[in-house]
């Protein structure tokens, strides 16, 4: 039964940090292989056959869509990574949120950047103000939407919310 699988999967993908558990990242190469893909299909099938609030972001369609189960909440149209800044693959959850947040990196230094929730590392969902090319990878890696779905989106999720990103 997949719901047993995921319950054992997501026990096992738990790391403890000190006096904080937390949920290990479950990362996949940028580009996945058919057998990574069927992988994340499984997860995708576990969220749906469970009552938990998860995040699919699929990179193909340039999509976001919230999920409660197997009932789609909210859909919007997002800005992933563009060629060379790929968004990574895999299922992760989220593991740190801001309401306002800085953003560096090599040639960027984006302050205020509005309803950040970070889930793996350095890339995060987070609403963008410098840029209107939603549909279309332009990013550094990160999941880019607008403002106002940003906030309804960190106003809806919470910490070790899941994401599910997929090609």
């Amino acid at each position: 039964m997949r719901l047993i699988k995921f319950v054992s999967l997501a026990a096992i993908a738990t790391l403890s940090v000190g006096l904080w558990s937390t949920p290990a990242l479950l990362h996949l190469p940028m580009a996945a292989t058919p057998a990574q893909s069927d992988w994340i299909s499984g997860w995708v099938d576990d969220l749906k056959n469970s009552n938990q609030r998860w995040i699919l972001v699929d990179l193909s369609s340039q999509r976001l869509t919230a999920w409660e189960g197997d009932n789609p909440v909210y859909s919007v149209i997002i800005s992933s990574g563009r060629e060379g800044e790929r968004t990574p693959t895999g299922v992760f959850w989220v593991q740190a949120r801001y309401v306002s947040s800085r953003m560096q990196g090599e040639g960027y230094d984006i302050p205020d950047v509005p309803y950040a929730m970070y889930y793996d590392g350095n890339y995060a969902i987070h609403g963008t103000y410098w840029h209107n090319s939603f549909g279309t990878p332009v990013s550094n890696g990160c999941i880019n939407v607008a403002v106002n779905h940003a906030e309804w989106l960190y106003n809806w999720s919470s910490m070790e919310t899941a994401v599910v990103v997929r090609d």
